[in-house]
């Protein structure tokens, strides 16, 4: 890289930390470290959690597994704002009027058992950590071809930045930076396809007329494959539809506006954004795929996954400086969005882990932003870890895996809290449990972790939505018919169900109204 496009590469990164020193003068609780004290409005928390989303598993991962997949690729994206739209419908408000800190604290509104709150602490830990280590892998890749070094000192380095980050400027410097890469990331597009559209006469139909001839139409269409090929591309779609909805990083950041209308009005933004953004990966993807086919670096990305696709592209539209700008904006996207992964981490364990079940409630709120920080020190260690062993995958593959996990445990969890009256503490924590160990095995037992020889997986299915999401709603549904409350016991469920359905819809705890002294969760 010329030294003019690594001062451009410097220069964003040194925005960012700038950002980073503003919002640390501010973060002096766990109410800020956390949610920012709920201060975010509804508009700019809109598009952070559009920066938070389009990550490096949309911008290099899904880009990539196009250019080598074809159309399927697309898949990986394209029910986004599709996921994010039955989150306007059935959680943003919710969230907002029944939520604190994190997911376990909406659950505990309904249910005070310990088993509850721990399941879904350990359930987002996982989650988590599963697309921390997408990230890793998209950002370790991104540095090892800008500069030139090993993989494993890439990787370190970005976990030094992401522990800075997260440490001193919380969510608070977390949304900002997060807005900040939005607008950015949307200028990358523009440029992007701008440039590339200049190759094919600027009519986005001619890149596909082009491809379709060279791919003897292959790429354009949606490849079925054979045995488990179709049911492993419907699982994925399937988990990644509804796992955004039970994603702790995504679903907290409706905790950081002031009320219900502004959760709503945050949903409505990022699914404009969304739609805007993600039309046009596909016609970036070809585009690469026409004018890189006989570059070395290309096939070699291509055989790596593919996730090195978006910045070659960019080196060979517009040379080292807009390799530098895009690749810039590529690593603070991933940046912004570890930081809300370490952050939705770091409050799982500290809030709900340590505060609620070790503690009791018996600790204040400095001691649990030490905890906090303690934990966001383990979390990017473990993440960095795993993502040494996984670097040959595909980032947005990888994600859909977390994603897939989120929809097989906590997304039953929230919808049973809310929706269903007859649902049981024993059932939410059995519901839970059932689909995060059916989802984690699967995945050990699939294909992504045989890359060498998949006939030797126990099971075909690469993506394991499929079954492992119906096992958590079952599970929870079965457990919970078989642990109805009797007698007095049952109208206490029933009231308790009536006032968090309230709470739920219009924001009021009713126990305030009644004078009821109400225990801060």
């Amino acid at each position: 890289m010329s030294s003019e496009a690594s001062i451009i590469f410097v220069l964003l990164v040194a925005v960012t930390l700038g950002i980073t020193w503003w919002a640390g003068r501010r973060n002096t609780s766990v109410e800020s470290h956390l949610v920012a004290k709920g201060s975010v409005s509804g508009r700019k928390n809109g598009v952070a959690i559009a920066g938070d989303f389009i990550s490096a598993a949309t911008f290099l991962g899904t880009t990539g597994a196009i250019a080598v997949g074809g159309f399927n690729g697309f898949y990986l994206a394209v029910y986004i704002p599709v996921a994010f739209l039955l989150a306007l419908l059935l959680v943003a408000e919710p969230l907002r009027n029944l939520g604190h800190f994190t997911l376990g604290d909406v659950l505990a509104t309904r249910f005070g058992s310990d088993g509850v709150r721990g399941a879904i602490a350990i359930s987002s830990v996982v989650v988590s950590l599963l697309y921390m280590v997408a990230q890793f892998v998209g950002a370790a890749l991104l540095i090892q071809l800008l500069f030139d070094i090993d993989y494993l000192v890439a990787a370190i380095a970005i976990g030094g930045l992401t522990l800075l980050y997260t440490l001193v400027g919380g969510m608070l410097a977390t949304t900002y930076i997060q807005i900040l890469k939005t607008c950015l990331l949307l200028l990358c597009g523009v440029l992007l396809l701008g440039f590339a559209l200049s190759h094919f006469g600027w009519n986005p139909f001619t890149v596909f007329t082009q491809i379709h001839a060279a791919s003897d139409g292959t790429a354009l269409q949606p490849f079925r494959g054979e045995g488990a090929a179709p049911w492993d591309q419907f699982s994925l779609i399937f988990g990644v539809t509804l796992g955004v909805l039970g994603l702790p990083h995504v679903m907290i950041r409706f905790l950081t506006v002031k009320d219900s209308a502004e959760a709503r009005k945050s949903a409505v933004t990022a699914i404009w954004i969304f739609a805007a953004f993600l039309i046009t990966l596909p016609v970036l993807s070809y585009a690469a795929v026409l004018l890189l086919a006989d570059d070395p670096q290309f096939q070699a990305s291509a055989a790596a996954g593919g996730n090195m696709t978006i910045p070659l592209l960019s080196a060979h539209l517009g040379g080292d400086a807009l390799l530098a700008f895009v690749s810039a904006v590529a690593f603070a996207t991933i940046l912004a969005a570890l930081s809300g992964l370490v952050i939705a981490t770091t409050g799982s364990v500290s809030h709900d882990l340590y505060s609620k079940l070790l503690r009791k409630g018996k600790v204040g709120h400095a001691q649990q932003l030490v905890v906090a920080r303690i934990a966001t020190v383990a979390s990017v260690v473990v993440a960095l870890l795993i993502a040494l062993l996984v670097r040959d995958q595909n980032v947005a593959f990888l994600a859909t895996l977390a994603i897939a996990v989120a929809a097989s445990a906590n997304l039953p969890a929230l919808l049973f809290t809310i929706y269903v009256r007859r649902t049981t503490a024993a059932g939410v924590t059995w519901g839970m449990v059932a689909g995060l160990v059916t989802a984690v095995a699967m995945i050990l037992m699939s294909p992504v972790f045989h890359p060498e020889n998949p006939e030797a997986a126990l099971i075909p299915l690469k993506s394991p939505g499929l079954v492992s999401i119906p096992v958590g709603f079952v599970v929870m549904l079965l457990v919970s018919v078989a642990t109805q409350p009797r007698g007095d016991r049952k109208g206490e469920a029933d009231r308790v169900f009536d006032r968090v359905r309230f709470q739920a819809t219009t924001g009021i705890d009713p126990r305030k109204l009644e004078g009821d002294t109400v225990d801060a969760v």
